[in-house]
């Protein structure tokens, strides 16, 4: 069984970055698919990008694209999203979750996600 714990959430200013991992200490998840999700509080969970694991494609939310990028190092069984650029509505629990399938589409959004993170805080202040 896949077991993620998220890790590199914090404050941040308006304008800036951080960086936060996903990483695996269960079963290999070099296979599947890692999704990044944020849920602010008072709103619903949002799907922010998924990676692949066949060729590292990547698909993103419209609120993020152009400022977050998702990467992996399946040798180190390790997720990233690199959030640039990073603004007050960022602010939320981030959470990383893997899937089955080996590729993302464009409505991951609906992929059976069954592996979970605890989440990562990230706040913005603008």
């Amino acid at each position: 069984q896949v077991q993620l714990a998220e890790s590199g959430g914090g404050l941040v200013r308006a304008g800036g970055s951080l960086r936060l991992a996903c990483t695996n200490t269960g079963f290999t998840m070099r296979y599947f698919v890692i999704g990044w999700f944020r849920q602010a509080p008072g709103k619903e969970r949002e799907p922010v990008s998924c990676v692949s694991s066949s060729d590292n494609s990547t698909f993103y939310g419209d609120s993020v694209k152009g400022r977050f990028t998702a990467s992996r190092d399946n040798e180190k069984e390790t997720g990233y999203l690199q959030m640039d650029n990073l603004k007050a509505e960022d602010t939320a629990v981030y959470y990383c979750a893997t899937d089955h399938s080996p590729r993302c589409t464009g409505n991951y959004a609906v992929f059976p996600f069954g592996s979970w993170g605890q989440g990562t805080q990230v706040t913005v202040s603008s």
